[in-house]
C-alpha cells in the first residue's frame, strides 16, 4: 500500500512538471498542456487527502471532478483562441504575439 507521502511526491512532480511547460514553452499549445497537467496534480492530491484524512467522505473525489470539468472548459476555450490566433496571426508561438500593443 502506498503511503501518502508517495502520492503528494507524485503530485508534486507532475505539478513541477507541468510548471516548467507552462513556463518554458514557445508553443501556446504546450502552455495549455503544461496547465492541464497541474490541475492533474491537483486532482491526485485532492483525492490522496480525502483517502487518508477522511476514508469515509466524497470530498476529494467531488473536487477532483469538478476540476476535470474545469479542465475541459479551459481547453475548450484554449484550443478556440489558438485557433483564433492562428486565423489572425498565422502563427501559435507566444513570443510573436504582441496584441496588448497600440
Amino acid at each position: 500500500m502506498v503511503s501518502l507521502t508517495g502520492y503528494l511526491l507524485v503530485g508534486a512532480a507532475l505539478f513541477g512538471i507541468g510548471l516548467f511547460g507552462a513556463l518554458a514553452r514557445r508553443n501556446i499549445m504546450g502552455v495549455l498542456i503544461g496547465i492541464e497537467l497541474m490541475f492533474n496534480a491537483a486532482n491526485i492530491n485532492f483525492v490522496a487527502f480525502n483517502r487518508y484524512l477522511h476514508p469515509g467522505q466524497p470530498w476529494g473525489q467531488g473536487f477532483a471532478v469538478f476540476i476535470i470539468a474545469l479542465a475541459a472548459a479551459e481547453a475548450v476555450v484554449g484550443l478556440t483562441l489558438v485557433l483564433a490566433i492562428y486565423r489572425n496571426f498565422k502563427t501559435v508561438l507566444a513570443e510573436n504575439l504582441n496584441l496588448l500593443k497600440g
